[in-house]
């Protein structure tokens, strides 16, 4: 049984640590990286705690509303990559909104608590599957922030234009035909 204090205390937690925003992050780059959100309502889903981490697992639990329940198909997919998930029946303690006196807790002014059925499917994440994808992630932003190996003094000088036949090349027509078996011998390239 989940209640709105513990999620609130849990993002608290997430927020005052570099460490555990940081391992958040890498843990939601893996799920982004492996595709998962293409299941239906994987999107929809909201850290209910975590991360919690282990010498060799990360483990975060995500929580939806009963009737959103997340593809299992999505959590297959994360079997594959050594993952271990569980899903489990649970109810959210909310405040009700006041609306009418009957909606008052007795001898308060705070709103009656409810129960709402949600879902929590509980990730545990090998910390080298974190680690890979990380890798590939700065690989490619390294592949991206490349710096050009071309000095700024050529950047303003353009290359010389040369005409076709300056540069003795054919007319396109006549080079199309040569590639495809004609040219000036009048028979038609078969392709």
């Amino acid at each position: 049984m989940q209640d709105v204090y513990d999620l609130i205390r849990n993002i608290e937690r997430v927020y005052d640590s570099n460490t555990d925003f940081q391992v958040l992050k890498d843990f939601e780059r893996v799920l982004d990286e492996l595709d998962l959100y293409v299941y239906a309502n994987w999107q929809e889903g909201e850290l209910a705690s975590g991360p919690h981490i282990d010498r060799h697992w990360v483990t975060c639990r995500f929580m939806w509303p009963r009737e959103k329940m997340p593809d299992p198909e999505g959590g297959e997919r994360l079997l594959d990559y050594d993952c271990k998930v569980k899903y489990a029946r649970s109810s959210l303690i909310k405040p009700r909104k006041i609306r009418e006196p009957g909606d008052m807790r007795p001898g308060t002014k705070k709103g009656k608590l409810d129960r709402e059925p949600i879902w929590i499917v509980e990730i545990q994440m090998p910390k080298s599957l974190i680690a890979d994808i990380y890798t590939g992630y700065q690989e490619q932003k390294d592949e991206d922030t490349e710096p050009t190996t071309i000095s700024p003094d050529t950047l303003d000088q353009a290359p010389p234009e040369e005409t076709e036949t300056e540069a003795g090349a054919e007319p396109a027509d006549t080079a199309l035909d040569d590639a495809l078996g004609g040219g000036d011998t009048g028979e038609e390239g078969v392709l």
